[in-house]
C-alpha cells in the first residue's frame, strides 16, 4: 500500500495540542509532507474563524514537524497546499 505523501492542515480552532497530535499521527503514518496554513472564512456562509494563530505559532509548528522527521514541511498564517508543491515534490524524488 502506497503511503501518503503530503497532508495539508488548517487549524479551525484547534489548541495546539490537538495540532500536534495531527502532525505526530501524520508521521506516523509515512506522509512526507505537511502544510500548516491558516483557515481564513471565504464568506460568511462557511464556517467562522475560532482563533488566529500567530506566524510565531506556525514557527514552532514547522520546528515540531522537522524534529519528527518530516523531510518537507511548510508553515505560515497564507500557505496552502499549493505553497512551493512543485519544488517539495522534487525535492522528494531525488
Amino acid at each position: 500500500m502506497k503511503k501518503p505523501a503530503e497532508a495539508a492542515l488548517a487549524p479551525l480552532g484547534e489548541r495546539r495540542d490537538e495540532v500536534l497530535e495531527v502532525l505526530a499521527d501524520l508521521r506516523d503514518r509515512g506522509v512526507e509532507i505537511v502544510t500548516l496554513g491558516q483557515y481564513l472564512q471565504p464568506t460568511r456562509d462557511h464556517l467562522p474563524v475560532e482563533r488566529y494563530y500567530a506566524p510565531e505559532e506556525f514557527a514552532d509548528f514547522r520546528a515540531y514537524a522537522l524534529g519528527l522527521g518530516f523531510p518537507r514541511v511548510e508553515a505560515g498564517p497564507l500557505v496552502r497546499s499549493s505553497y512551493h508543491a512543485e519544488k517539495q515534490a522534487a525535492s522528494l524524488q531525488c
